[in-house]
């Protein structure tokens, strides 16, 4: 229960940039949210985040959720069988540019909405969702809170 877990980031990026946050960056944010919602942190986990733009998250999404249209995150969990235990969270794919673009319109630091994406998009991985009101309430209490510990404002707000 002490944190002690490794944790493998396999970093991606098809975007070439200063704003993007570093591994060890992403890596804290990522720790932090697992920490926040398992009650038992002795497995190891792996994730790979793949920084994208415009063209690579729309055809995704097209793909994958049948919307055609950019989008700031995907999750894709990734469903061991039963009989088999990994590591693995599964995958996100966070759009450089609009990640940008939002922190701007929302008045927000770059490095805040990072976060915000990666926490979001981390909660997503492990089965959070905001497809209902009471779902959504749970959720962004959480992103909230993890948030919080790095002294990041309500998103929501």
């Amino acid at each position: 229960m002490s944190g002690d877990f490794k944790l493998y980031l396999d970093l991606q990026k098809v975007v070439t940039s200063d704003t993007i946050p570093t591994q060890k960056t992403l890596e804290l944010w990522i720790r932090k949210v697992l920490l926040a919602i398992e009650k038992e942190h002795d497995e190891d986990r792996e994730l790979t985040i793949r920084v994208v733009g415009i063209d690579e998250i729309q055809s995704l999404n097209r793909t994958y959720r049948h919307q055609n249209k950019a989008t700031n995150v995907l999750s894709f969990p990734f469903e061991s069988p039963a009989e088999i235990s990994l590591p693995l969270l599964g995958d996100l794919v966070i759009c450089h540019d609009i990640v940008i673009e939002e922190a701007k319109q929302q008045g927000k630091t770059i490095e805040a909405h990072w976060a915000h994406m990666v926490v979001h998009g981390v909660l997503h991985l492990k089965g959070f969702d905001h497809i209902d009101d009471v779902e959504a309430e749970v959720m962004e209490l959480l992103e909230i809170k993890i948030l919080d510990g790095f002294n990041i404002a309500n998103p929501y707000q």
